[in-house]
């Protein structure tokens, strides 16, 4: 039996992560995992090939709808979505590359096949040997969720993995579900012409997200890419053809169905902790009534040397979650004291312009009855945006209304998953929101936006508008 002082069941962002700050901290570690090439979902089926087909079709919009205000004028543009396939293979190849040699540069053990409990130290790998760990780390993430009443054959009725791979651009594609993966799937797709309709549960999309932002994402899909978005519907029944499906939807509040065609309907309907097959009674370990594994504040099971992260426990799944998850607990194995905070994790949905959000939203203060002062500054205000052609969107701040601590930033704009780090970081060191006004940012960029409506949460006026 070969023994470690850490053994990592996932190699997904919170699997890997874990494994390799682990070794950097002097702990032997062992990595599992069932597929044949490493990053779990995120990198090989999920944020990243999401990524770079989302970048491309941005690229193929633009080309079509906004070069010629800038003066590029593009003739008998066609698109070869072939080669923006093998792109998107491409990439996902060279991350998980890297991954292999950062295990190899971390003296990190990898084993491939599937892992399963033997007892509470020992997890015994397919066709490979039995592990011995002095602590061990669950990080086997998440699937597509279904609904009981729709069947995904993965032919007509797909999740998103099917939908990064199709061979074929759709001509209607049918969405159950408004969140992010949803939003993102249109996203792509609408770009390329593909004829959408979001059916969505719920009263908006991005449920859990700022409602501003939620709105200005349904105007943004209905408006650039003509989509029919159903809020408020509940998809009850699926009949595939030999061509396609139809999909019925019923609106939750009483009224007439309505029936819905298309090539495709993708199920993007969340995502459910993934524990299948790990065999956690032999370890002493059980799930919720929501399939997830229950862990104290410091991420131990009900078994202490055994850890639990990312999407299998509580807390948003989000892979720098799990990253910072997987942060979390090597740190604490190594004898250090580090700090879990999910309120300061931000959410981002990478469409175009990007939505992103961290800390308190406006819903979340209301139902605590806590006072508070929202600033907003509008990206048509700004210098930078208009040069860019970027004016669409808004930043948002939300201060306590007695001390000015900032609770929450939202923004809709250009690069807004890269200026959000502002808000994490002002959550982080509990800065009011006048310090961030007080931040000297670069002129003209667009994270001035975020010093204005800083100001404006405040003071109550921005200086440019």
């Amino acid at each position: 039996m070969q023994r470690y002082d850490l053994v990592v069941i996932g190699s997904g962002p919170g699997g890997y992560v874990a494994a390799i700050r682990a070794a950097q901290l002097g702990l032997s570690v062992a990595l599992v995992e069932r597929y044949p090439t490493l990053g779990g979902t995120c990198l090989n089926v999920g944020c990243i090939p999401s990524k770079a087909l989302l970048d491309s079709s941005e690229h193929y919009y633009n080309a079509q709808k906004h070069f010629a205000d800038h003066g590029i004028l593009v003739e008998k543009m066609a698109l070869n979505w072939e080669k923006m396939m093998a792109r998107k293979a491409q990439v996902v190849k060279q991350t998980v590359g890297g991954l292999e040699y950062l295990m190899k540069k971390n003296k990190i053990e990898v084993f491939h096949g599937h892992g399963r409990f033997v007892s509470a130290n020992e997890v015994a790998v397919d066709g490979g040997p039995t592990l011995y760990g002095k602590a061990i780390v669950i990080a086997t993430g998440s699937k597509p969720a279904d609904l009981p009443h729709i069947l995904i054959d993965k032919r007509r009725i797909i999740t998103s993995t099917e939908a990064l791979s199709l061979g074929e651009i759709p001509k209607r594609l049918v969405i159950i579900g408004g969140g992010v993966i949803g939003v993102e799937m249109a996203s792509i797709y609408g770009r390329l012409g593909t004829e959408l309709t979001v059916i969505e549960y719920m009263d908006r999309l991005l449920p859990g997200m700022d409602a501003d932002a939620a709105e200005e994402t349904r105007r943004l899909l209905s408006g650039d890419y003509g989509a029919k978005i159903l809020l408020g519907y509940t998809a009850q029944r699926a009949e595939v053809g030999e061509g396609g499906v139809r999909i019925v939807a019923e609106p939750r509040k009483g009224g007439e169905p309505v029936i819905v065609e298309a090539d495709y309907a993708l199920v993007a309907v969340g995502r459910r902790p993934y524990t299948q097959g790990l065999e956690l009674e032999k370890a002493g370990l059980s799930t919720d009534e929501r399939g997830r594994i229950p862990v104290n504040a410091h991420l131990q099971t009900a078994v202490p040397h055994i850890y639990a992260i990312g999407d299998v426990i509580h807390g948003p799944m989000l892979a720098h979650k799990a990253s910072e998850d997987g942060v979390f607990v090597a740190e604490q194995l190594a004898g250090r004291r580090p700090h879990l905070d999910y309120l300061q994790v931000p959410s981002v949905v990478y469409i175009w312009p990007e939505v992103a959000g961290v800390g308190y939203t406006e819903d979340m203060l209301e139902k605590e009855g806590r006072a508070y002062r929202v600033g907003k500054f509008p990206y048509r205000a700004s210098g930078r945006a208009r040069a860019a052609h970027e004016s669409r969107g808004f930043v948002k701040v939300i201060a306590d209304a007695k001390t000015d601590l900032l609770l929450g930033m939202h923004i809709v704009g250009p690069r807004a998953a890269d200026l959000i780090g502002i808000g994490v970081a002002g959550l982080a060191y509990g800065a009011s929101a006048e310090d961030i006004f007080r931040l000297p940012l670069a002129h003209p960029t667009f994270s001035e936006a975020l010093k204005e409506a800083a100001l404006a949460a405040s003071e109550g006026a921005s200086i440019h508008l």
